[in-house]
């Protein structure tokens, strides 16, 4: 019984990467790694469809810069071809309309190709839960591009609000926004270098919890409505 239990809870990832070298990596670094199973891997967009039809994977890594055909042009079609398919899209832009494309586009996660592999790890497991991911530092570097760009950005108590974020740790992610370590920001906020990285840890489970997935489209949102609000007022 207990075999069959882990059987149902293995999670069979399809591997792609524009280059050969990529793939063998992505092999070697989750091998090892319990509840995943590498049941394939494909370097074009159609090595891609032909693995997807032999192996019924149940989750794929995406490399967007995948070759012919072109991973956004395929991320419509896996969604309507492969309904419980869950995709965890990888790339090495952080570019805000690249990532909102992605999640538009169909894919369930996002994460940076030089992520450690712990956090590659988190990332597969959380997408095949069913859950939206966005890597940390990418969402780290949103929130703050959010905070400290008053020009477009909201201010800090309608980011707060849609964010779900405390007045201390919109104090934090300002800090980093400025490019402080955590220890200049303990220094600054008179705390303790644990607790400014527990703010930190938390920042990114509220809005992990909340707006994963829409976290950039929540922000541009609020970019959108602050725009609009100072054309009413004019």
């Amino acid at each position: 019984m207990a075999g069959l239990r882990l059987a149902y809870s293995m999670i069979r990832v399809l591997l792609t990467d524009s280059s050969t070298a990529g793939c063998a990596e992505l092999q070697g670094a989750l091998a090892a790694t319990a509840g995943v199973e590498i049941v394939g891997s494909a370097g074009t967009g159609t090595e891609l469809l032909d693995q997807l039809a032999l192996q019924q994977p149940t989750l794929l890594l995406l490399d967007l810069s995948l070759p012919g055909p072109d991973a956004f042009g395929l991320l419509p079609t896996l969604g309507e071809q492969y309904t419980a398919l869950r995709i965890l899209a990888r790339s090495e832009l952080t570019n805000e309309q690249y990532v909102v494309r992605a999640f538009d586009l169909g894919a369930h996660g996002y994460i940076v190709k030089d992520a450690r592999t712990t956090e590659l790890v988190h990332a597969i497991r959380t997408v095949a839960a069913g859950r939206p991911f966005l890597c940390s530092d990418m969402g780290l570097a949103l929130l703050s591009r959010l905070h400290a760009n008053p020009a477009t950005a909201a201010s800090a108590e309608e980011a707060a609000a849609v964010l779900g974020l405390s007045k201390r740790e919109m104090e934090v992610l300002q800090l980093v926004a400025a490019g402080y370590t955590n220890a200049d920001i303990a220094s600054q906020l008179f705390a303790s270098k644990r607790t400014v990285e527990t703010h930190r840890q938390r920042i990114m489970e509220k809005t992990k919890t909340k707006n994963t997935a829409s976290l950039i489209k929540s922000l541009s949102a609020i970019k959108r409505n602050k725009k609009t609000k100072r054309k009413c007022d004019k």
